[in-house]
């Protein structure tokens, strides 16, 4: 865990903004002032597993207890979000977070309002150039992606379960797990190829690679249209979570 000091402060007027990323390998999480700048380093710490609603409640306030002071909270989560509500947690225990209002018990445990969205969403507010069709892929224990239209975030579009190669899905195709099987020279052949799969599929504009296996993509000739990005947007992208028209854009209440 990286060293904060609480008594850091933001420069600006604005409300800060906890900015939480839920990831299937660790948590991260640090301070945003109102431009979305990051107040401290990110702290991180190794998700627990394993991971009900209540561990990772008090996962997340212990990894948070040392940041600055916030008066908001924005956390993604890498499964299907509604309304404020887990619908899936494929990383996670299935049948305690069907339906787990994540978002209320976040603001009930921290005592401050709370906006819930899924984590490849996220990364993607914080990555986007708002122009022409946009997608993010972010690797890292499995596969998580968003699809961006002019800036507007698409329905959520679960790309991770679905078959790219004989029976396997993309998450089995270049999910953690084949990074650790088949070793980086071959992981990397496999998101080269899925990158042409998923410009057939889309013929998006830009490609954005995100995730922490994103620093290891090692691609001679990565297509133009590819570009390698920050992993700090999960936590960065957050400040878009308030933006009131971005919010009602994306909120599917």
């Amino acid at each position: 865990m990286s060293d904060v000091s609480g008594k850091e402060k933001a420069t600006g007027t604005g409300p800060n903004t906890l900015a939480i990323d839920v990831g299937g390998t660790g948590l991260k999480a640090s301070v945003l002032d109102e431009a979305g700048r990051m107040l401290v380093k990110r702290v991180r710490v190794a998700t627990p597993y394993p991971c009900h609603p209540e561990i990772l409640l008090n996962a997340i306030a212990e990894l948070t207890a040392p940041l600055p002071p916030s008066e908001r909270i924005s956390i993604g989560f890498p499964g299907v979000v509604r309304s404020g509500k887990i619908l899936t947690a494929p990383h996670f225990d299935v049948q305690t977070w069907r339906d787990y209002p994540l978002e209320k018990a976040l603001s009930r445990r921290f005592g401050k309002p709370a906006r819930l969205l899924n984590d490849a969403d996220v990364q993607g507010l914080g990555i986007v150039a708002g122009r022409g069709l946009e997608v993010v892929l972010t690797l890292g224990t499995g596969i998580g992606s968003a699809v961006f239209d002019n800036g507007m975030l698409a329905p959520h579009l679960e790309l991770a379960h679905h078959p790219i190669h004989k029976d396997e899905t993309y998450n089995d195709y270049i999910g953690a797990e084949a990074r650790r099987a088949h070793g980086l020279e071959k992981w990397n052949r496999r998101v080269l190829r899925t990158i042409d799969i998923v410009y057939s599929l889309l013929h998006y504009d830009l490609l954005y690679l995100g995730g922490g296996n994103s620093a290891d993509v090692d691609i001679d000739n990565l297509p133009d249209h590819v570009r390698i990005a920050s992993n700090d947007a999960g936590i960065t992208g957050g400040i878009r979570l308030w933006d009131e028209k971005v919010w009602q854009a994306v909120r599917n209440d």
